[in-house]
């Protein structure tokens, strides 16, 4: 039977976490954890960081592990003491207040059914490639459908179909990283061992100086974006405490082997500056050691990196957008939830999605480009609710409940003000760069109405009913 959730907006209170399903189990979370930042982002997209920082782009990656690293930490701490569905809009709704949920919630909202968007166009992409004559719009149709009919029923379909997506990234990145050690160490058969050639060659380890470096960086801090969705799934598990807290102390440092690595390797064996290397650096650098049909393996998994943050992200979407209903922060009508799944969300964020492919068929230099404006840098706003709301959070519950500080921010709390300053740097850098300047002004003008809104829910609206 259909229920319906509705609780007073300001309250900070999370029911959608009795009501959704609790099928998830420790496996689930601990690959949706890892999986979920191993996307399309760091297959492909860290191609351009490569052509712009050269052999440094191993010096972003990790500094922006690093700061990716504290602010899952922060999120850990609080999820681990409050498990929600709703995750940092909620802890953000009781530490500073209901506009402040509502518009974290709803930027990060939006930011996933975009993605969702491009990672569909992504997908086809591929498909076209392998099967000439088809159309992209079928495929998209085709994904779309999959993923939204995985989310409309239980919740651990959901965790499967992520857990062997995951596992396949994970198992492919670790061949890669094997790979790449032995060929540069010389114990590969055929293919000579580079030395420092390639890192110390073609202008040295910072080809591209300080701007170069700054370009990569910024690269990097958006390739990690993912993070997040395993503290929504994890309100979904057999049990929410241990399941977060798992998940967060083993991801975040396999997670920086796998970026920091990936990139050393690349670096080490391709030259940076290498057309084969911006097009694609895995492919590149499978095609140096002479593994058959690179480009093929390559196409497969990025396929499959694409699907999963397809299926991860309409499932982060729909979840979001249920607790900010639940909360009073969204259309009521949004807010039923049957069999233990909230439906109406997950065909509504769908649906979001599939409306902005339409978007990129019909007015891909305008309307979709405004689009991906507005939440180019939306992964940046929400990491400052977390960091702002975890310095709140924190003092209350060593107040209140210290029993729940399960997971514990480190030196709190220093490293989390030393985050929100490594924060304010990128935006700054974002402001400095000509390219992600535009991105900086949209995001913050999505940022700023959703405030407005949030503010006026708050303090305008109450006070007319009245």
């Amino acid at each position: 039977m259909a229920t319906t959730n509705q609780d007073p907006p300001g309250t900070g209170s999370d029911t959608s976490q009795s009501t959704l399903s609790q099928g998830l189990k420790q496996r689930h979370l601990s690959m949706i954890a890892l999986g979920g930042v191993i996307g399309a982002g760091l297959f492909v997209g860290s191609g351009a960081g490569i052509a712009a920082a050269g052999p440094s782009i191993v010096l972003a990656y990790a500094a922006s592990g690093v700061l990716v690293m504290l602010v899952m930490r922060m999120l850990g701490e609080m999820s681990a003491a409050r498990p929600a569905s709703g995750s940092f809009s909620v802890h953000a709704e009781r530490a500073i207040g209901p506009w402040a949920g509502f518009t974290s919630g709803w930027i990060f909202w939006g930011l996933l059914c975009v993605a969702i968007a491009v990672e569909a166009i992504g997908a086809a992409e591929i498909m076209t490639r392998w099967l000439p004559g088809t159309e992209s719009w079928m495929w998209v149709a085709l994904f779309m459908l999959i993923f939204c009919g995985t989310n409309l029923t239980n919740v651990r379909n959901y965790g499967e179909y992520e857990f062997w997506f995951a596992a396949i990234k994970v198992a492919a990145i670790i061949t890669f990283l094997v790979l790449g050690c032995l060929a540069i160490v010389g114990m590969l058969p055929s293919v000579d061992a580079p030395g420092s050639s390639n890192i110390t060659g073609n202008g040295g380890f910072f080809p591209n100086g300080t701007d170069g470096l700054i370009v990569g960086l910024l690269a990097s801090v958006f390739a990690y974006g993912g993070l997040e969705t395993v503290t929504i799934a994890a309100a979904e598990s057999e049990d929410p405490v241990r399941g977060v807290a798992k998940a967060v102390r083993t991801a975040m440092w396999r997670i920086a082997v796998f970026y920091v690595g990936s990139m050393a390797v690349i670096v080490a064996l391709v030259p940076w500056d290498s057309e084969a290397v911006a097009g694609g650096p895995y492919a590149a650098t499978l095609d140096q050691l002479d593994i058959p049909a690179a480009a093929d393996v390559m196409d497969v998994v990025v396929l499959i990196a694409l699907l999963s943050a397809m299926n991860a992200n309409i499932y982060g979407a729909s979840r979001m957008s249920y607790s900010l209903v639940a909360r009073g922060q969204g259309p009521p009508a949004l807010g039923v939830v049957s069999g233990r799944v909230p439906r109406r969300t997950v065909v509504a964020s769908s649906c979001f999605g599939f409306f902005a492919v339409l978007l990129s068929y019909w007015w891909p230099d305008t309307v979709f480009t405004w689009l991906l404006n507005m939440v180019g840098a939306a992964v940046l706003v929400v990491w400052g609710f977390i960091a702002v709301t975890q310095l709140i959070t924190r003092r209350q519950l060593e107040r209140e409940a210290p029993e729940k500080l399960v997971v514990r921010m480190w030196f709190y709390p220093v490293l989390t003000w030393l985050a929100l300053a490594a924060m304010a740097a990128v935006l700054l850098l974002m402001f400095r760069e000509e390219e992600t300047r535009t991105q900086l002004f949209f995001t913050g003008g999505l940022a700023l109405a959703l405030t407005a809104v949030g503010l006026v829910r708050q303090y305008v609206l109450p006070k007319r009913k009245q």
